[in-house]
């Protein structure tokens, strides 16, 4: 069975991701968003183990101090994580990964993960755009919106550690540089270690 990839994605909140990423989940069988740990309180309709695994402080520390943890950093006052195990029983399925985290934990991975993954960036077109997406989103605060956006102008200097950096105007272009980038780098050699992998030789 051929092994699953890991894409890590990052952005700032309002950059569009969520959609990008649903609108490829949809079209292609095969991939899956990992879902993180978070000891955030769940938004609107958000259920837990299908957006979030939804834990207190106490839980996610002792996960932590039990190294369970791929990655894992505080955004916005509260902790997320990404667990060591569901990714890797998922790509040993064959099931390619989809890993939203901000760029803390991006960096993290970089390092561990020594080129077994592929690291997107996707931003919106100015800062004014990703306010007007926040405000229209109606789920924060005029406070937390601002801090936000401060956050937006930290996370977007990390562009250039990322492997490709995707615009996203809200047109269909953006969903089509982000599914060319998925085929492309399926086809990538280093997902094998030997020519019988995929040859009978």
């Amino acid at each position: 069975m051929e092994k699953g990839r890991l894409y890590i994605i990052s952005a700032p909140s309002g950059a569009g991701k969520s959609t990008l990423c649903s609108m490829l989940i949809n079209k292609y069988p095969a991939v899956r968003y990992s879902i993180s740990y978070t000891t955030r309180a769940p938004r609107g309709n958000e259920q837990n183990g299908k957006e979030y695994f939804f834990i207190n402080k106490a839980q996610f520390e002792n996960m932590a101090a039990n190294n369970d943890f791929l990655e894992w950093a505080e955004v916005h006052g509260n902790y997320y994580g990404t667990s060591k195990t569901q990714i890797e029983d998922a790509l040993k399925q064959g099931i390619d990964i989809f890993l939203d985290i901000d760029p803390q934990g991006a960096m993290q991975l970089k390092e561990k993960l020594n080129g077994k993954a592929t690291f997107i960036f996707i931003a919106a077109p100015s800062l004014q755009e990703l306010k007007s997406r926040l405000e229209k989103r109606g789920t924060d605060k005029a406070e937390n919106i601002a801090l936000r956006l401060e956050n937006a102008k930290k996370e977007v200097e990390y562009f250039n550690k990322y492997d490709y950096l995707i615009i996203n105007d809200a047109s269909d272009d953006a969903f089509k540089k982000l599914e060319t980038v998925y085929l492309a780098e399926k086809l990538r050699t280093n997902q094998y270690n030997s020519a019988s992998e995929f040859m009978n030789i």
